[in-house]
């Protein structure tokens, strides 16, 4: 039963796909022009690949610092020397934030009084107050302004939401979300280890399970957080413990360096039954690898990281694999195109960021305070 639903859905997401590039080769529409603000890993990898498969993009380039990478990938684009010969081509419609956290406010602000539409890496800034501005920015402006929350796409996420969409759990007790690694060694990356406004567990792997929790709870009414630095030498934080309190339900969000046998990183609990998932999407290991994406394909697990159900259906209790859903970070990017094309509602909107942002400051004032903190 399960398993022909999902196939069934995945069937129908390939075909709505195939329509897209189908409507852009028979409508011939002009395209996105579009340029990134760096070409380090989150260029190359996450937004450069979807950016050159979505038909509604056209790829001009990126800022590019010292080493100049994106030619040897796309020949036909343009090195970037400085900010402002991107805010001043007029030719340049979309500008994508995806510098360090600390910068974004400050880059974001000034693409949106340059005119152009921006999609800004989590966090969206490094505090609300910055974020309500870009929010009322755009607005003003008449852009469009998403946030870069690309796990909403992850397959194991997508898999979580159907099952909580067909309420095979009952109603929902408790969930819980991992994002575990066994990494103790610091980062290279010097601006992840200084202390600064975007610094921290909380702002960089934080944000991947709290908008994931909000997308599919909501905004909670308190926030209650444990926030420590556990890796010798580290200056930042690096382990995080949140629980968000909803009415009747629980949410915990969970993050840290020292977990060599990880979790499930999924646990839901209902009164009917549960379902655990395993952290199993591909995508950003496959893209790492230099895989290109596509519309068929892409985002499939591997054989063995189906999710665990055991609940109550009509009476009769069940215990089964539940098959994953294909995860796909282009569907973010179809969503930005919709947006700016057809002044649809972008993917992720900047209140989405906001209410993130809401989150981690409660968090902060929370551990500060060792007290729940309300919303």
């Amino acid at each position: 039963m399960i398993l022909r639903g999902v196939k069934l859905l995945q069937s129908k997401i390939v075909n709505q796909k195939s329509a897209i590039n189908i409507e852009f080769k028979n409508k011939k529409m002009q395209k996105i022009k579009t340029a990134l603000l760096s070409y380090g890993m989150s260029g190359k990898v996450f937004h450069a690949p979807f950016l050159e498969l979505h038909p509604g993009f056209e790829l001009l380039g990126s800022w590019e610092r010292s080493k100049k990478l994106i030619q040897e990938d796309y020949p036909e684009v343009k090195s970037f020397p400085s900010l402002e010969s991107i805010l001043e081509d007029k030719s340049i419609d979309l500008v994508v934030v995806n510098t360090p956290i600390d910068t974004h406010f400050e880059y974001a602000k000034k693409v949106l009084l340059a005119g152009k539409h921006a999609v800004v890496e989590k966090a969206f800034t490094a505090n609300v107050a910055e974020a309500i501005e870009l929010e009322a920015l755009a607005e003003e402006k008449g852009l469009k302004l998403a946030v870069f929350q690309n796990r909403r796409w992850d397959s194991e996420l997508k898999t979580v939401k159907k099952v909580l969409d067909e309420k095979l759990l009952g109603e929902i007790v408790e969930a819980e979300f991992h994002f575990d690694r066994y990494n103790p060694i610091l980062s290279p990356k010097i601006h992840k280890e200084t202390v600064n406004s975007g610094s921290g567990i909380l702002k960089d792997l934080g944000p991947h399970i709290i908008d994931q929790a909000l997308y599919l709870f909501g905004l909670p009414n308190a926030v209650f957080a444990d926030i420590r630095i556990t890796r010798e030498h580290s200056l930042v934080d690096d382990y995080l413990d949140i629980l968000l309190y909803y009415s009747d339900v629980r949410v915990r969000l969970k993050a840290g360096f020292f977990v060599r046998e990880p979790n499930p990183s999924y646990v839901v609990h209902g009164k009917k039954g549960s379902f655990l998932k395993s952290r199993g999407d591909v995508q950003e290991d496959e893209l790492k690898l230099g895989k290109k994406p596509n519309l068929t394909t892409w985002g499939t697990e591997k054989e063995g990281q189906e999710g665990l159900l055991h609940t109550e259906i009509d009476g009769k209790i069940i215990k089964e694999k539940v098959p994953t859903l294909q995860g796909n970070y282009y569907d973010f990017f179809d969503g930005v195109y919709q947006a700016i094309a057809n002044d649809k509602l972008e993917p992720v909107t900047a209140q989405d960021g906001v209410n993130v942002m809401r989150i981690i400051e409660a968090a902060t004032q929370s551990n500060s305070q060792k007290k729940v903190i309300d919303l």
